[in-house]
This record gives C-alpha cells, sequence and structure tokens, in this order.
C-alpha cells in the first residue's frame, strides 16, 4: 500500500467482523498532520470500529494500517501499547477520568505512566489545564466538577503527551450544546496549536462543523467527503 502523500495515519480495504456482523467492510481513510477529520455515520455504522483499528486497539481482519511509514498489524502488541501512550491521545464520550484522582492528577497520569517525574508532570499538566480553561479545577476531584468542565478536564489529559493523533470518540455527546461548543473549540484549538491530527468521531453535524473535512461511514464502508475551510 502506498499512503496518499503526506498522510500520517492511512487505512485501505479494512474488514472487521464480530461474529456473523461485518463491523467494516472494505473501509478506507487518511489524515495528514494538523487536520481535523470528522468520521460520521448512524449508530451501528462502523464508525467506532474504524477509530478502534486506526488506533491499534482492534486487529482488523484484513487490510492495512500505515502510521508515520509503519503497519500497525507488524507492530508487537508491546509497541501498540506505546504508541498509544506517547503518539496517540484518546477522548471518550465520558471523559472516564480517575475517580480517586484529583483533576490535576488525572490530566498528569499519561507522563506519569511513562515514567515522568510527578513535579514535572504536574507542572505539564496545570498547563493544559489552563489552556482548557480548568486549572481553578487542579484539586478537585471528578465527582466534584460539571459535565462540561469534566470533558475539558479529560481534553486536557489527551493532549498532555503532545499526541501526533487525537482520537476523540462522541466528545460532546455527554453534553448540552453550549458546553458542547466550547469543548469543540477549545479541543480544536489546542490540536492544531500543536500541529497534531484529530480522528473525530460524531452523528452531530454542528460537531463535524469543526472539522476540515468529513469522512461518511455506512455498512462498514467509507466515503470521503471533501469540504472547504
Amino acid at each position: 500500500m502506498t499512503p496518499p502523500a503526506g498522510s500520517l495515519l492511512s487505512a485501505e480495504q479494512l474488514r472487521k467482523a464480530y461474529g456473523p456482523t461485518l463491523a467494516l467492510d472494505g473501509a478506507e481513510f487518511s489524515i495528514h498532520p494538523g487536520e481535523v477529520v470528522a468520521v460520521m455515520g448512524p449508530s451501528g455504522s462502523g464508525k467506532s470500529t474504524l477509530l478502534h483499528c486506526l488506533a491499534g486497539i482492534v486487529t482488523p481482519d484484513s487490510g492495512t494500517i500505515m502510521y508515520g511509514g509503519r503497519e500497525l498489524s507488524a507492530m508487537s502488541d508491546a509497541e501498540r501499547s506505546a504508541l498509544r501512550r506517547s503518539d496517540f491521545g484518546f477522548v471518550f464520550q465520558f471523559g472516564q477520568l480517575v475517580p480517586e484522582l484529583t483533576c490535576v492528577e488525572n490530566v498528569a497520569l499519561p507522563l506519569r505512566l511513562n515514567g515522568t517525574s510527578r513535579k514535572e508532570a504536574e507542572r505539564a499538566a496545570l498547563t493544559w489545564m489552563e489552556r482548557l480553561e480548568v486549572d481553578d479545577l487542579r484539586k478537585k476531584r471528578p465527582g466534584e466538577v460539571s459535565g462540561g468542565q469534566g470533558q475539558r478536564v479529560a481534553v486536557a489529559r489527551s493532549l498532555v503527551t503532545k499526541p501526533r493523533v487525537l482520537f476523540a470518540d462522541e466528545p460532546t455527546g455527554a453534553l448540552d450544546s453550549l458546553n458542547g461548543e466550547r469543548v469543540m473549540e477549545l479541543l480544536t484549538d489546542a490540536a492544531r496549536s500543536t500541529d497534531a491530527a484529530v480522528v473525530l468521531v460524531t452523528h452531530e453535524a454542528r460537531v463535524a462543523a469543526y472539522s476540515d473535512r468529513e469522512v461518511v461511514v455506512r455498512d462498514g464502508r467509507s466515503r470521503n467527503m471533501e469540504r472547504a475551510v
């Protein structure tokens, strides 16, 4: 496979089945550094499976995924896990913060797992919390903050390692429209400032509007929808 020129992450002819259910049926994808691509489609269309394959969480039954000139399927489990700790960042619908940790400890956690000292990790965490406008929550625990605040903390956590690719799976799905808009503004601005690519899974047109282009997934197949920025 020859990835599209300049692409950071690309996939060709992905197929993935769960028992008799075919989740992906020849899906293709590519993204460049600094680009925000919205992956859209109805529930059950395969868009989350596509994200999980691109992130190396799920292995496709066939097809090729290339990241930085390397094939993901040729990497060991340890190598893919290392990518998810360093090169890839994740934001999920419900944040998935660790309830026992303070907000600053949650944001610092990916750095701590990579061996960074507590002091240095929390210093970097506070920098990102300031950018996401939640630095005043540093000592609070997730159960003490609102949904919108918690999601901003989750975005800060996803960016603290300065990932090359940020995977956001329905990042505003649990938020009201006002909080959702603010989270998307902060997420896309912060990611673009570091030239990170963003794979944004959503079914909402107002969220997809923050992307540079859209990829529509339906019945496990993908269709690229070019759109001017």
